[in-house]
């Protein structure tokens, strides 16, 4: 039987660590050179976020950055492609936010359970999973095998403020103590 050379952590715990290198979801925050920004207030009746019990919702994320829509309209025809993934890569950035804020840090987070991305986008237009990848490829970055997870990429023919992009998470998340409020 090999050593512990992680008694305070549990199996699950040490099995995230390892497969990170171990490092933790904000030490690879910062090895990936990513700043995460601060979280967006919402801009309708409902919460950034929810938690119950174990698990974390977080709302529907737009492209923000710095306060300004990086792009509006529909893909492919207002939107490219590429840039659509630029969109849904800030929307995974501004949802860690979300997290972050919820939970005081990411790494209490255990697992990304589920990621639902929507695209705005013309009739006719079938690469939404190359749109999703792009936030999906944020998680396995920040939280390596735990950010692996359950998805939906899902076409529409409009998004609120007219974004290209919008994407909701469900993380589970360490359960020793309530959150915030």
């Amino acid at each position: 039987m090999a050593k512990d050379s992680h008694p305070g952590l549990s199996l699950r715990e040490r099995e995230r660590e390892y497969a990170r290198g171990m490092a933790t979801p904000e030490q690879r925050l910062i090895e990936l050179g990513l700043v995460l920004p601060a979280a967006a207030a919402p801009v309708a009746a409902y919460i950034p976020t929810r938690r119950v019990g174990n698990l974390l919702y977080v709302s529907g994320q737009i492209p923000l950055r710095d306060g300004k829509l990086i792009a509006t309209g529909r893909v492919p025809g207002a939107v490219s492609l590429e840039l659509a993934r630029e969109c849904a890569r800030q929307c995974a950035l501004n949802g860690l936010a979300a997290a972050r804020a919820a939970m005081g840090s990411l790494d209490r987070v255990v697992q990304v359970v589920r990621v639902g991305c929507f695209v705005a986008c013309e009739d006719g237009f079938g690469e939404q999973p190359k749109v999703a990848n792009a936030a999906s490829e944020v998680l396995v970055e920040v939280f390596g095998e735990a950010g692996r997870h359950a998805r939906a990429a899902v076409g529409t023919n409009a998004l609120p403020l007219n974004v290209p992009v919008e994407v909701e998470f469900l993380f589970e998340v360490d359960g020793s103590s309530e959150p915030r409020r």
